[in-house]
């Protein structure tokens, strides 16, 4: 019986830490986010790592089939695909021999119209689906690594236009954004890979 008392106060112990870290968090870390915010406290941070959210709600799945931007994205998507494979073999076409600067130079200009078009295409498309213009949760980290994709794209833009370094250097920021450009393609393939895994399973689910 005399546990007991000493059970007691280590629950309270640890409400009043769970209500001290939730209070501290919201003082020191407010997400700007709306998917982000709410209730910070431990026993709410485990749940959430241990509960899984699907990629798309079937509300969600649904605007995504009806909406046009759905097309356009995925007509967009394989095209900038192309004029980057055409870029890159330019941009080391000149990094390697030192010829055709000029071209090399425009299939980036070329290359980032096309990226900066599905950026806001893609924005649109994620307020359509999700509600908001970026980082919906289902693809927070992609959007996160697109900004990244996006910035060292205008810095070679600015580059260009400032006529900061030269044709060479020019080129190989460039070349530092096609790595980051894969990268973010890559995720985007897997999440596209995830939302066809996930569509069939639920089928089965709801059959069942």
């Amino acid at each position: 019986m005399a546990s007991e008392p000493r059970r007691s106060r280590g629950f309270g112990l640890r409400a009043l830490f769970d209500r001290r870290f939730t209070a501290l968090i919201d003082a020191i870390a407010p997400c700007p986010w709306t998917a982000h915010t709410g209730d910070h406290s431990v026993v709410a941070m485990r749940s959430q790592t241990t509960a899984t959210r699907p990629l798309y709600t079937p509300d969600e799945r649904v605007r995504r089939d009806a909406t046009v931007w759905t097309l356009v994205q995925g007509i967009l998507a394989p095209v900038q695909f192309l004029a980057f494979g055409i870029s890159l073999v330019l941009v080391l076409r000149y990094l390697g021999t030192g010829e055709g600067a000029a071209i090399a130079t425009w299939s980036v200009l070329i290359k980032t119209a096309l990226l900066y078009t599905i950026m806001v295409t893609g924005a649109i498309w994620e307020k359509v689906v999700f509600g908001r213009y970026l980082f919906a949760p289902s693809f927070f980290w992609e959007d996160v690594f697109s900004m990244l994709v996006l910035a060292l794209h205008t810095a070679y833009l600015a580059a260009v236009l400032l006529q900061i370094g030269t044709p060479r250097e020019q080129l190989l920021l460039a070349l530092a954004a096609y790595a980051t450009y894969v990268i973010n393609a890559a995720q985007f393939v897997w999440k596209l890979r995830m939302a066809r895994l996930e569509a069939p399973a639920r089928d089965t689910t709801v059959a069942a």
